[in-house]
This record gives C-alpha cells, sequence and structure tokens, in this order.
C-alpha cells in the first residue's frame, strides 16, 4: 500500500510489482516484464491508466517507466478491423500482471491506496468526469488535450487542482519544447517588438479522425461484445451504437469532440498564448466554408479572436484557419506546411511548422543572423521528456509544477473553447471572462455548462459561496 502523495510531498515507498512497457526504435510494443528487487521500485510511482489505445499508448510508454498497476477502457473487443495489432485487448495480454477494468470508478475504489497517478487518454467528452473522479481521491493527473469538453468544466478542473492539493498536467507536448522557451525569450527580449497579429492553421478536417457521415441520422447497430457503450457514452445524452462514432471519429461529433480546433488548437495556440500572455478574447468571430451545423462539424473555418491590451502590451487580433482557409501569405514562403503558427511583430516575425513550435525561427530564416547570440540566450530553464514525465518529476520533488498545469491548461483550453462555439453555432460571440458569460447571446449559456446525464455529475460544491 503506497502513502499519498501530495502536491507538497513525495513519501517514498515501496511500491507493488508491475508489468512494464518496450518501446522499440520503429513500432510500440509491450511486454511483460517482472520488477527485480524492491530496492529497484524505490521512488517509482504507482500509476493507472485510463483509455489505453491511440492516444492512450503514449501514456503507456511514459507510464512504463515508473510502474503500472491498472488499465482501464471501455473496449475490449478482439476486432483486428476495429484495432488492427494496436487495440486495449492486445496491450492488456501483455501485460498479465496488470489489473484490468472497464469502469474508472470501480478501478479508483478497488485500487486507491495503490494508485499515485493517472492518466487520462480518453475522448474529450469523458475527460472531466474520470479527473475529477481521480483527483477527490487525491490522484495526481494528466489529461490530453483538450482539458474538458467545456468552460465550466475546464475550470471546475483548476478548482479541484487546488481544493484536492493534487499536481497536474495537460498534454500539449510542445510547452515542454525548448521552442516555447525560445519564443517567448524572442518576445520578453524585445526582438520581436510590439505584437499585434498572430496567425495559426491546420489541415484538419482530414481522414481518419475527420470524415463526414453518408446518412444521417446515424443507423444504429447492436453494440459489440466487449464494448460497454453507456461507459464510453458517459455524460452525455444516450444514443444508439452506430460504429461510425468511434473508435476515432467521434472528434467531429460535438457531442463527444470539439472538433478541428479542439484536437490541435491546444498545441498551435500554445506558444502565442504564452508567449504574448494574451488572457481572454473579448470576442470571436467566425467565417465557414459551410453551414453552421449543430451536430457535427463544418468542414472550413477561418475563426478571428480579439484580445485586448494587457499593461503595456498592445491588442492582439488572432487568426485560426482549419480546411481551406490559409492565412495570409509569407514573404517568400511558397507554400504553406499542413500546420503552423507565425506573429507578426513591429521589429520581426516568428514562424514555425507543424502543430507545435519544436522549431522556430524568425522570418525570412536570414533574419536570423542579424541577431548573433541575443537569439540563444536561455533564461528559461529546460525540461526533458514530455508532459507526463514533467508531471512525475513534479510528484517525486525533483522538479517544479508541470508548465502546462490546470492553473495554465484551464485559460487555454477556455480560449480554444470558445473558438469552436462560434464554429458549432456560426455566431459572433462576444465574451465576458470574469462572469463566463456571452454577452451578446445569452440563449446560448447551455453550451458554457453543458447538461449532464444523472450519476456523472462532478464539481458542483467548488462553486458554492
Amino acid at each position: 500500500m503506497t502513502q499519498k502523495i501530495t502536491r507538497r510531498n513525495f513519501v517514498q515507498s515501496a511500491l507493488v510489482a508491475s508489468s512494464g512497457l518496450a518501446a522499440s526504435s520503429t513500432a510500440f510494443s509491450v511486454e511483460t516484464t517482472r520488477k527485480q528487487a524492491d530496492s529497484t521500485k524505490k521512488n517509482k510511482l504507482n500509476v493507472a491508466c485510463v483509455g489505453i489505445a491511440h492516444m492512450g499508448t503514449y501514456a503507456l510508454r511514459a507510464g512504463s517507466k515508473e510502474n503500472i498497476v491498472a488499465l482501464c477502457d471501455v473496449d475490449w473487443r478482439e476486432d483486428k478491423e476495429v484495432w488492427g495489432d494496436k487495440g486495449p485487448s492486445t496491450f492488456a495480454a501483455n501485460m498479465s500482471d496488470v489489473k484490468k477494468f472497464t469502469d474508472y470508478r470501480d478501478m479508483l475504489d478497488e485500487m486507491s491506496d495503490q494508485i499515485d497517478v493517472v492518466l487520462i487518454s480518453t475522448p474529450d467528452h469523458t475527460h472531466f468526469p474520470i479527473a475529477m473522479a481521480a483527483m477527490e481521491k487525491g490522484k495526481h493527473v494528466f489529461v490530453q488535450k483538450p482539458l474538458a469538453h467545456n468552460i465550466w468544466q475546464v475550470r471546475t478542473l483548476q478548482k479541484a487542482m487546488h481544493k484536492y492539493d493534487v499536481h497536474t498536467v495537460m498534454g500539449n507536448q510542445g510547452h515542454c519544447s525548448d521552442g516555447i522557451r525560445s519564443i517567448k525569450e524572442w518576445v520578453d527580449a524585445d526582438i520581436i517588438g510590439e505584437v499585434r497579429e498572430v496567425h495559426c492553421w491546420t489541415d484538419r478536417p482530414s481522414a481518419p479522425w475527420f470524415i463526414k457521415p453518408e446518412h444521417r441520422p446515424l443507423q444504429a447497430q447492436d453494440i459489440p461484445q466487449g464494448l460497454d457503450w453507456d461507459l464510453w457514452q458517459g455524460p452525455t445524452a444516450e444514443r444508439p451504437y452506430a460504429p461510425e462514432l468511434m473508435p476515432v471519429r467521434w472528434r467531429a461529433w460535438w457531442d463527444y469532440g470539439s472538433g478541428c480546433l479542439g484536437d490541435i488548437g491546444c498545441h498551435c495556440l500554445d506558444a502565442p498564448f504564452y508567449a504574448l500572455q494574451l488572457g481572454m478574447p473579448t470576442s470571436v468571430d467566425v467565417k465557414l466554408e459551410e453551414p453552421a451545423d449543430e451536430e457535427f462539424t463544418a468542414f472550413g473555418a477561418h475563426v478571428t479572436y480579439e484580445f485586448p491590451a494587457r499593461g503595456e502590451k498592445p491588442p492582439v487580433t488572432l487568426h485560426w484557419y482549419e480546411g481551406t482557409p490559409q492565412p495570409p501569405n509569407l514573404p517568400g514562403l511558397d507554400e504553406f506546411p499542413t500546420n503552423g503558427m507565425y506573429m507578426v511583430g513591429s521589429k520581426e516575425t516568428i514562424y514555425h511548422e507543424g502543430m507545435r513550435p519544436y522549431e522556430p525561427t524568425l522570418w525570412p530564416t536570414d533574419r536570423m543572423d542579424h541577431h548573433g547570440d541575443a537569439l540563444n540566450q536561455e533564461v528559461i530553464p529546460r525540461i526533458e521528456d514530455g508532459p507526463i514525465e514533467e508531471l512525475f518529476r513534479t510528484i517525486k520533488g525533483e522538479g517544479p509544477e508541470a508548465g502546462s498545469n490546470f492553473d495554465y491548461a484551464a485559460p487555454l483550453t477556455e480560449v480554444v473553447l470558445l473558438g469552436g462555439l462560434a464554429i458549432r453555432t456560426g455566431k459572433r460571440i462576444e465574451w465576458d471572462a470574469e462572469n463566463m458569460k456571452i454577452t451578446n447571446h445569452p440563449d446560448m449559456e447551455h453550451y458554457i455548462k453543458e447538461a449532464t446525464r444523472p450519476g456523472w455529475e462532478y464539481g458542483e460544491e467548488l462553486w458554492e459561496g
């Protein structure tokens, strides 16, 4: 039995034996191992993984550096057509010493005294209840991006982190990068000058995540053996099972996913949000390539955020493009990559390819030569590995609070969700962040705090008083 590890202390204890994971250089693989001696287990955390396929494999890899003691998934089908050779049942079969669960609540009830940290890699709509249940039991949590499915949920998770005194992190890996630190250092050193304009883009919607259904409503089918469809739906309204929704195509359906912006925004908007200290927008506008759809995301959108001045920092207009819309050309750039970001300063422009800011540069790139060593001043400490490893070090007292802990991740996700709400409704949003209100559309309040099925309520007490 392990003792509770709070945000303020790390208690070394002998942890139970468990199996581990090995990642080969070419592909993710899993093999059962025995821990060799109690002495090797000191400073190891007991890890539970909820959602163990697709993005869950990232959690499994990172968790294998500690002691994985529990695996939880709602879909234990042995179906090669659905999973290939990378389904939950395959991983579980190769980790025969680790306890398996279908319901995360059963896992937390039965193994609470054996779990230190829970890694959550489920669809967006179930991030919140699982994270809340874990934190209520004093467990540290990693949650994949976006942090939650609506704004009330992200703010409640932030409150819960402090209420239950746990360490947290969201899975936007770029926040651990040297690149995002360089961008902030260049901004802080006034190499860029005043930034009033930012452009971020993605090629989403694209397969296999975003595929338009051939028929609507979806044709109901029998629930496959091995899938707990009720648990997969979680807090959302019940609907018949349809294979178009899972395992990966839920992202485009507003009941479960958060659209293209929810998929990529916590990566691509991370650097400007962090470096420019954007805070909350006052308005979010949208132009769609096709009519807004209450049920399924539109394919193609241009979202425009207006952020007010922050002290001496000027107002910023941030543009987000998904699908066919693209930002204005950069001089000398023949073709935009599939994902990227650039911010225009009064002195220089910063650009990076990809959804994460791994390799930022001034644009045109020959501008790098004009600043010499000034671009290489590492003021912000660098870290190793990704957010899960960062969280592990924080829990053990071996590093500072994770950079994308919920105090950071909740506001970033709120910005992302506001843009998704504009896409979902096709409407301009005027946002009163202090009061968590859409001032120009009071009838849209039900999106801010969505209805919840009975039995899935969490966090109401955190708002009392």
